[in-house]
């Protein structure tokens, strides 16, 4: 793997061959930080990286100066190997061996981003699960973002929350965040002051708001 920017830009990690993970690409990688940089100032930023593997976001996030950083995964080798290279780089990451879910259940921590690459295979039931337990024990900030990366055969659009996807091969970004103030203002502006019958169709075209690529 390599880290594509920041402090440690170029160096490239390797992480021993019988590790039970699955990396996010380079090229995917590179496609959700450009998202990401559109989003937020990474300066200690607080983030949750779950199903970690061998924790490749979590040294991207780090090398563009994000603060603590905290990688859960349910495999010892995946934190041992974490553990050692955050030791080697000097990086703020606590590696977590625990079960996600369990973790989530019991957090009550508060994040900028939360990123979760969970097994494809993953039952759908979990996934929609993991989404569920972030907002209703409220452990992202009232601006920060989850990110969940899934197969394309996982539909996660019909969530609560859903902001956009990004589709990159067979691979999907899901990103969820809180309604802003400013779109809740907007609906009850069209809501109170406006009649259907006021306008007519032709008025308006539609806006696609979907941001699949």
């Amino acid at each position: 793997m390599r880290i594509i920017s920041g402090k440690y830009k170029g160096r490239r990690i390797t992480a021993p061959k019988n590790l039970p993970v699955r990396p996010t690409t380079d090229m995917s990688k590179e496609s959700l930080f450009n998202i990401l940089n559109n989003h937020f100032n990474f300066s200690d930023l607080k983030i949750l990286d779950l199903f970690s593997g061998t924790g490749n976001i979590s040294y991207e996030f780090s090398s563009r100066g994000a603060g603590a950083i905290i990688s859960v995964d349910g495999d010892q080798g995946c934190v041992n190997f974490i553990k050692k290279t955050a030791q080697e780089f000097e990086m703020d990451i606590t590696a977590i061996k625990s079960d996600v879910i369990k973790f989530l259940e019991k957090n009550i921590g508060s994040y900028d981003v939360i990123f979760a690459d969970p097994p494809y295979n993953m039952p759908q039931e979990q996934f929609e699960q993991i989404v569920k337990l972030v907002f209703e024990k409220n452990l992202l900030d009232p601006e920060g973002m989850l990110i969940v990366e899934h197969s394309k055969h996982t539909k996660l659009s019909d969530l609560e929350h859903l902001s956009f996807e990004k589709n990159y091969g067979g691979s999907v970004f899901s990103f969820f965040e809180f309604e802003s103030e400013e779109d809740d203002d907007d609906e009850d502006y069209e809501d109170d002051d406006f009649e259907d019958d006021d306008f007519d169709d032709d008025d308006f075209e539609d806006e696609d708001e979907s941001e699949e690529e």
